[in-house]
């Protein structure tokens, strides 16, 4: 079965660091607000899922979240969070870190849509 949401090795080792730091963490794909349009890291909990939210999955043993209109427009494509050097959004945890969270994506084969559905 394919992952609609996955990490680099990366992005794992700093989740893992952040869950030492702060415990349990939770992602939502921000939809280009006032941080852009990055995975924002959160201690679990402390943002609020709501209706209009959709889980895609987990990466790093911690959910990750987009809203459902985002969603259509990503629907297509498998989101794999990596990690860069530099700061991210500002409410997001690894920005004490020097580091920050990136989506990057790839689209779905056909083969893989069919799993999917």
């Amino acid at each position: 079965m394919v992952d609609r949401v996955t990490a680099t090795d990366e992005a794992l080792v700093l989740i893992e660091k952040l869950k030492d730091k702060f415990g349990p963490v939770m992602f939502h794909q921000s939809g280009g607000c006032c941080d852009g349009s990055s995975p924002m890291c959160y201690p679990d909990g402390d943002f609020r899922i709501g209706q209009s939210d959709v889980k895609l999955g987990d990466i790093g043993g911690s959910p990750f979240y987009m809203s459902k209109d985002q969603y259509n427009y990503w629907k297509h494509t498998q989101l794999i969070i990596d990690v860069v050097d530099g700061r991210g959004g500002m409410f997001s945890l690894e920005g004490p870190e020097g580091k920050r969270f990136l989506t990057r994506s790839r689209v779905f084969s056909e083969e893989e849509r069919k799993q999917l559905t």
